[in-house]
């Protein structure tokens, strides 16, 4: 059994970037469970200096999370054309820690715009030196309101992409 940890950047309760995540744990293949993580908004501020015996509660549950995870998967919503502030504290989080070193990773996106933002999560990621998987699902539901976001994740279609996006981040986490 493949356990994935899927991390939304988005600390809305209406949030399409946590609607997708989700989704893809319910349309998880067999031989494989997503738990969503969510705890985002929880973590306190990154600061170095609170590292080691001093790491609080709540970023070594993050950091515990991705340890244990055989892979990450994230949802990056863009703000101000980057990477919103959240997301991007979990992820300094692990940077000085070897949790990232390797992982494999599958960004997926809610959004066709958010070209900047995925340019910018790449490049965190990568230079963490997590494995970066390409084939994650671009489901479109920016603007969409709570219930137009839950038909749309329930098309045929969009179940089939997450399915197959899964199986396909399987395979690559075996692979490697």
């Amino acid at each position: 059994m493949l356990n994935l940890l899927a991390i939304s950047g988005s600390l809305r309760a209406a949030s399409t970037n946590s609607a997708l995540v989700a989704a893809l744990a319910l349309n998880a293949p067999e031989g494989c469970r997503v738990t969503v993580y969510d705890g985002l908004g929880r973590l306190p501020i990154f600061n170095p200096d609170d590292e080691g015996e001093r790491t609080p509660g709540d970023a070594s549950d993050l950091i515990d999370a991705v340890t244990g995870a055989d892979g990450v998967i994230v949802s990056c919503p863009e703000y101000a054309h980057g990477v919103p502030g959240g997301l991007k504290n979990a992820l300094d989080w692990l940077v000085s820690r070897d949790v990232a070193v390797g992982k494999p990773a599958m960004p997926v996106h809610a959004s066709p715009r958010s070209l900047y933002a995925r340019a910018a999560l790449a490049e965190i990621m990568r230079t963490m030196s997590f494995a970066l998987y390409d084939g994650g699902p671009e489901i479109p539901l920016l603007g969409k309101k709570p219930p137009e976001v839950a038909s749309i994740l329930l098309e045929p279609t969009n179940q089939k992409a997450m399915h197959d996006a899964l199986s396909g981040f399987m395979h690559f986490i075996r692979t490697r």
